[in-house]
This record gives C-alpha cells, sequence and structure tokens, in this order.
C-alpha cells in the first residue's frame, strides 16, 4: 500500500540510471532502464545488419522487430537486473561507443517506440517501479507520482562518459564524446515522436556540481515525501 510510480527522465549521461538504480534498491521497488532496452534494438539492428555504415534499413528492421527478444534478468551478485537479447547478456556490448553513436537514431523510429513503450507501461503496472529513460514522464507513465528531470552541462556530462568508457578499455577520445553528447541531445530534443522534454510537474534537477551521494541523498528524500503523502491518502 501507498506504492508509487517514479518517473527519472533527462539528457544522456547525466546519471539517470545510477541514482535510479539505487533509488529502487533503497525503496525495495523494481528498476527499469529503458535506455537498455533502445541499446539492445540497436544492438539487434546491428548484428542483423539493418545498419551498414551508419544508414538504417527501416523496412528490414521493422519486419524483424518482433524476433528481438528483450529481458531483464536479475543478477544477485551486482544487485541489479541486467539486459538480455535473444538469451544473451548483452550488458556491456550496448554500453560500447559503437551502439551510442546509434542508439538515438534508432530510438526516433515510432515502431520501436510502440515495441518499447508497450512493454515498460506493462512492467510498471502494478507501481513500486522506478523507471528512467527520455521520456517516462511524458508518455510512458503521465501520470507518475514522482517525476525528475536530470539534467548537467554538456561538458561534464561528456567528461563523466569519457572516463566511464575509457575504464572500460573502449578506444575513445573526449572530442569524440562531446561530439555524440551533442547530436544525441539534438536528435532526442528534435525527434517527432515522443521528444525529450521535462513533464510540467516534473522537478528540474541541475546535477553538474553535485556527487552521486548528494544527488541520491536530495532524490530520495523527495521521494519519502511523496510516497508518505500517497500513504495519508490511501
Amino acid at each position: 500500500m501507498g506504492k508509487i510510480t517514479i518517473a527519472i527522465d533527462g539528457y544522456s549521461s547525466t546519471g539517470k540510471s545510477t541514482i535510479a538504480k539505487d533509488l529502487a534498491s533503497a525503496l525495495n521497488y523494481v528498476y527499469v532502464d529503458t535506455g537498455a532496452m533502445y541499446r539492445a534494438i540497436t544492438l539487434f539492428a546491428l548484428d542483423n545488419k539493418c545498419i551498414v555504415d551508419d544508414k538504417i534499413n527501416l523496412e528490414k528492421l521493422i519486419g524483424l522487430l518482433p524476433k528481438a527478444k528483450l529481458k531483464f534478468q536479475f543478477n544477485k551478485e551486482l544487485d541489479y537486473s541486467q539486459m538480455y537479447l535473444n538469451g544473451e547478456n548483452v550488458e556491456q556490448e550496448i554500453r560500447s561507443m559503437r551502439v551510442s553513436k546509434l542508439v538515438s537514431k534508432i530510438a526516433i523510429i515510432p515502431e520501436v517506440r510502440e515495441k518499447l513503450v508497450s512493454m515498460q507501461r506493462e512492467m510498471g503496472r502494478n507501481k513500486g517501479i522506478v523507471m528512467d529513460g527520455r521520456d517516462i514522464g511524458t508518455v510512458v507513465f503521465p501520470d507518475a507520482e514522482f517525476k525528475i528531470f536530470m539534467t548537467a552541462s554538456p561538458d561534464i556530462r561528456a567528461s563523466r562518459r569519457y572516463k566511464e568508457l575509457i575504464s572500460k578499455g573502449e578506444n575513445v577520445t573526449y572530442e569524440e564524446v562531446l561530439k555524440n553528447v551533442r547530436e544525441r541531445d539534438y536528435i532526442d530534443s528534435n525527434r517527432a515522436s515522443s521528444p525529450l522534454m521535462q513533464a510540467e510537474d516534473a522537478i528540474e534537477f541541475d546535477n553538474s556540481d553535485m556527487g552521486i551521494q548528494e544527488q541520491f541523498e536530495r532524490i530520495h528524500h523527495y521521494a519519502l515525501k511523496v510516497i508518505e503523502k500517497q500513504k495519508k491518502n490511501a
């Protein structure tokens, strides 16, 4: 009783997934990383030659979409769920620059969004969920009781992403990552289908000058207040 839906939206590399994951763990809620779902479809498109020389064969991809089976499987050792594509753990591969460069272009395809939004709504049917992405508070769960919109300057986001990729052994430059961040911002904000925008009732959360712990403590505090209010109104 009193469980709510928490929607965390925002720009790429703002740490949405980290905060959402920690928040879900603290509240004993289900965590869903919708970005991982779009990344998995991007990987699916690459593996099935639906993308050649960065050009998308839309007809081929749409025809193959029913064969893309996505599943989150909980990893006890890591204490969070990982993305599986057609029975294979693709968690590491979907975080690569190869996928990052194309995911925003795949995410604008209406047929892809329709498939994944339907899955996301089903996952959150019983509330008690923390979901992060680009259109959670505006499209997937417009009635979510608690909405956060995360942002930070492009330079800071690129720096965070660059350090993450380097730590994983990726051969990238900071300039390449910054270019990707800016391109994704533009595509996400200007796509025709479910563009990235802040929901009117979302709390804007600029974490440019905040560490992970401070971010978590503030958002966790907000969430507890909303949950307490929900219990009183139940």
